[in-house]
């Protein structure tokens, strides 16, 4: 993870892998500097892949269960994006309602609702470059397409969805010790069924993002957002979801001092 090389380490069947390890190793950096308690932690939320994350955190599952998951979803995911051709584009500066209608008369599918005005498009790629050719016909401000290895959270990764579902059936979760709120729904899940439901949904659904943090911070009343994990674009959404809401981004050892020294 730390030597690459970059290309290999992007490809999503390293990469998926490498972004459950290094969260799960912040979190546990965090823990043992606080004694080994969150502090007055409630919920849990992660972005995509993160989700598994956060279920490992809240003891849905041990850490190797979860390497399995992530694992198999990721190679899942990669055998998906090479048997088709797929992409995926941002939409900045819209409305939901907005880009919806553009995905309907496109033929593509919404993926990723991260924070008002940026919501990402995924399908095949010519009906996504279509979309982002017809972006401003339609008041959109800015469509960039992505650079990314295929259409996540498509009908194109429907494959993957079937295959991770026989994984998820065979595999035993505990009830978390606090909320998780799943990507789907944007909603917490605790029951099996409800899990395995959600974690193989989302990878052809849409990521419900802005509902998630809406959903923390509107009825679980959160106060205060850890980030775990490389970079702080979680921090960035929330600055759009909710300006001023306080996150702290831990992704290495000088983040987690200051982190430390905050709480």
């Amino acid at each position: 993870m730390f030597n690459g090389p970059e290309e290999d380490l992007t490809k999503t069947v390293h990469c998926q892998p490498a972004l459950y390890v290094h969260g799960t190793a912040c979190l546990a950096a965090f823990l043992q500097e606080m004694g080994g308690e969150l502090p007055g932690v409630v919920a849990a939320a992660g972005l995509s892949l993160g989700e598994f994350t956060a279920h490992a955190a809240a003891g849905t599952f041990d850490f190797e269960t979860g390497l399995s998951l992530v694992g198999q979803r990721a190679r899942f995911m990669q055998d998906a994006c090479e048997s088709t051709d797929g992409t995926m584009a941002a939409m900045i500066g819209a409305e939901e309602n907005v880009v919806r209608a553009l995905a309907a008369a496109t033929d593509v599918d919404i993926a990723n609702l991260n924070a008002p005005g940026q919501i990402v498009v995924s399908g095949e790629r010519a009906k996504v470059e279509l979309a982002v050719s017809l972006a401003k016909d339609h008041n959109i401000r800015r469509a960039t397409l992505l650079n990314v290895a295929g259409a996540y959270h498509s009908r194109l990764m429907n494959t993957a969805y079937t295959r991770l579902g026989e994984v998820l059936a065979e595999t035993a979760f505990q009830t978390p010790r606090y909320q998780v709120i799943c990507n789907i729904d944007a909603k917490p899940v605790s029951d099996e069924s409800a899990i395995r439901d959600a974690l193989r949904e989302q990878v052809t659904g849409s990521v419900r993002w802005a509902d998630s943090m809406e959903y923390l911070l509107d009825v679980v009343k959160i106060d205060l957002f850890i980030e775990f994990g490389p970079g702080g674009v979680l921090a960035g959404l929330m600055g759009r979801i909710r300006k001023g809401t306080p996150v702290l981004s831990i992704t290495d050892v000088p983040s987690l001092r200051a982190a430390v020294e905050a709480v």
